[in-house]
């Protein structure tokens, strides 16, 4: 989607330096907006290195948690993407993910004005294992810490009239600051690397969209935020709905390798089919094949087992 934003505009974007982050910037800066990242930096400086000659770039580095009204003040737009995300860290760390997911969201809206827009990055996860097809308006089942600290920091912000709630779909696809612990990458790794792959509850549904279309969505904010304000949207694709037994099947396609088939009744399980009719009636679609994914994530993991094994 080749959005033309009406104007340029003064961004701010959380976790900058992230998975989504750094995309989102880069995409921004070439649409003629000014950015800022706002990062702890908790992985290094590595990811942003592609950015720092951009003259409309500038840096803050600082936690989420100790944001404060001197940080925001000139933006008109902000990204909030800062969070401790996946299951398994916030099951490890539930008291850190309630710090930054929820008191750190709650922060941030204290010292942003009115008039400021917020765009909030939540997840699809919230509605747990319901087993149907769901849309915005269907109740959440947030089961895990992830899940509950993005729903209630989701709640807060939605309390403003002037936020836009993000529900993304399973994210997958290439970045500078990787994700090994996303579905589709630990599948496509395991695989590689153990030559057989076991797939727990292989029959619940999850839904998927690669990265470069969840900045997409993003970008859609700065062209149509009179139409999105307000309001909660599901962000993906329906023909990107698969069960975890669909999806090692689809990598199986490029590589050779075992499926096995576990239950595992004592895990909390996500089991969903996501309806997207609602930001598909903005405008909104999924340009990137899984197919096309997949090769990528195959060609870079690929790359990681070689040098493993040359250490």
């Amino acid at each position: 989607m080749n959005v033309i934003p009406y104007k340029s505009m003064k961004i701010l974007i959380t976790g900058g330096a992230g998975y989504k982050g750094v995309k989102l910037a880069a995409a921004l800066l070439k649409s003629g907006h000014s950015v800022t990242i706002l990062d702890s930096f908790l992985y290094g400086f590595d990811s942003i290195l592609g950015l720092l000659q951009k003259p409309n770039l500038e840096i803050i580095c600082q936690d989420i948690r100790n944001i404060n009204q001197e940080n925001v003040r000139e933006f008109d737009l902000i990204y909030h993407l800062a969070a401790i995300t996946g299951y398994k860290i916030c099951e490890i760390n539930p008291f850190v993910a309630n710090s930054i997911n929820l008191d750190g969201t709650k922060k941030l809206i204290r010292v942003l004005s009115s008039s400021q827009v917020l765009v909030y990055a939540s997840t699809t996860t919230l509605y747990g294992s319901s087993g149907k097809e769901i849309s915005e308006m269907d109740k959440v089942l947030p089961s895990s810490v992830y899940d509950k600290t993005k729903y209630e920091a989701e709640q807060l912000v939605m309390q403003r009239k002037t936020s836009v709630a993000l529900r993304f779909a399973s994210l997958f696809g290439l970045r500078p600051r990787m994700r090994n612990d996303l579905m589709v990458h630990d599948f496509v790794l395991r695989a590689i690397k153990d030559k057989v792959l076991l797939v727990y509850d292989a029959q619940d549904v999850r839904t998927f969209l690669h990265v470069d279309d969840a900045i997409d969505a993003y970008l859609l904010v700065t062209e149509l935020k009179k139409k999105m304000l307000g309001e909660v949207f599901n962000v993906g694709w329906e023909s990107m709905n698969y069960s975890k037994k669909q999806l090692a099947e689809k990598i199986r396609k490029f590589l050779g390798f075992d499926i096995v088939e576990i239950l595992n009744p004592g895990q909390a399980r996500r089991d969903y089919r996501i309806e997207y009719a609602k930001i598909g009636s903005l405008g909104f679609k999924a340009k990137v094949s899984f197919d096309q994914g997949i090769k990528d994530l195959i060609k870079y993991y690929s790359l990681l087992n070689l040098d493993s094994r040359l250490a």
